[in-house]
């Protein structure tokens, strides 16, 4: 089975569909048994969806924002 390194190291291709059928079927398998990348690829998921929508860089304030979101998330795992 996958390690979470590998998972997320390869869930950009997954999502771009550009992965061999064994590879998918590896990720698919770890993403059942592990919630952890459950929620990394549901946040990888929103970040492709939002990135049309940037307005240009983000600002400090918008920074410390999602980093402080970030933060709070990690201590819920």
């Amino acid at each position: 089975m996958l390690k979470c390194r590998e998972f997320t190291q390869a869930a950009d291709r997954m999502l771009d569909g550009d992965m061999r059928l064994r590879e998918r079927l590896a990720m698919r398998l770890h993403w059942l048994h592990c919630h952890v990348c459950r929620r990394y690829l549901r946040q990888l998921r929103q970040l492709l969806r939002s990135v049309p929508f940037m307005h240009g860089p983000a600002s400090d304030e918008e920074v410390a924002q999602v980093m402080q979101h970030l933060h709070h998330q990690e201590k819920s795992l």
